[in-house]
C-alpha cells in the first residue's frame, strides 16, 4: 500500500470516478476537513486539500498529490431473511398492466436495458419474450400461457400488441399524434403494416 509523509499506511484507496456517479462528493469535503486540526487554514493554491504519497514497492513519491483524510464509513447490517423475495403470481397495475414493485406490495422485479443486453449476451432469446411479454404486461398472452401450462400444449405466439404499446399508442394519440408506419384499429390493436 502507498504510505503517507510520516511512513505511515493507508487503508484504503479510492477510485476518483466513483465518486460522480454515487454522488458522494461530501465524503471528499469530510476528508478535507479532518485535516483542518493541523492547519490554520484548509484550501491551499498549490494542492487544495491534497497530499504527497510515496508508493509501498518503490518508495518513490506519486506524480500527482491525492487527498487523504479519515472519512467515517459505517457497516450497514443487512440480513438476507430482510431482503429476500420472489414472485410467482400477485397483482398487477391497472394503468400499465405491469407487475406492481416492491417487496411491500409483493411485486416483481424490475428487467431494465443492462439486464436485456446481458441476457441478450447469452442469446437466450425465448426467455427474454417471456420476461417482456408473457410475464410483463401481455394480458390475454398471459392468461393463454397459464392456460398452456395447466392443460398443456404449446404456448402460442402472442399476435397483439401488449399493454405498454397500448398505453404508448393512446398517449400519442392524446398530442393529437398518429403512427404513420402501422395502422392500428382501437378494436384488437393489431398492428398491419402500410402498403408501400
Amino acid at each position: 500500500m502507498p504510505y503517507l509523509q510520516d511512513e505511515r499506511p493507508v487503508d484504503m484507496v479510492f477510485n476518483p470516478l466513483g465518486v460522480p456517479s454515487r454522488m458522494n462528493v461530501g465524503q471528499i469535503f469530510e476528508s478535507s476537513l479532518n485535516k483542518q486540526t493541523a492547519n490554520p487554514w484548509i484550501f491551499e493554491p498549490e494542492s487544495p486539500g491534497k497530499s504527497r504519497i510515496f508508493d509501498g514497492r518503490t518508495g518513490d513519491p506519486f506524480e500527482q498529490p491525492v487527498i487523504i483524510g479519515k472519512p467515517y464509513i459505517l457497516k450497514l447490517i443487512h440480513q438476507v431473511d430482510d431482503k429476500i423475495h420472489g414472485r410467482s403470481s400477485g397483482r398487477y397495475s391497472r394503468l400499465t398492466q405491469q407487475p406492481l414493485k416492491g417487496r411491500a406490495k409483493k411485486g416483481g422485479q424490475r428487467v431494465g436495458e443492462m439486464e436485456v443486453w446481458a441476457l441478450e449476451g447469452f442469446g437466450v432469446a425465448y426467455i427474454i419474450q417471456e420476461m417482456l411479454t408473457y410475464k410483463s404486461d401481455h394480458i390475454r398472452a398471459r392468461q393463454e400461457v397459464l392456460g398452456t401450462i395447466i392443460f398443456g400444449g404449446r404456448i402460442p405466439t402472442p399476435e397483439d400488441a401488449p399493454e405498454s404499446f397500448r398505453l404508448f399508442v393512446r398517449e400519442l394519440r392524446s398530442l393529437a399524434l398518429e403512427l404513420n408506419h402501422f395502422l392500428v384499429s382501437e378494436k384488437t390493436f393489431q398492428l398491419n403494416r402500410k402498403e408501400a
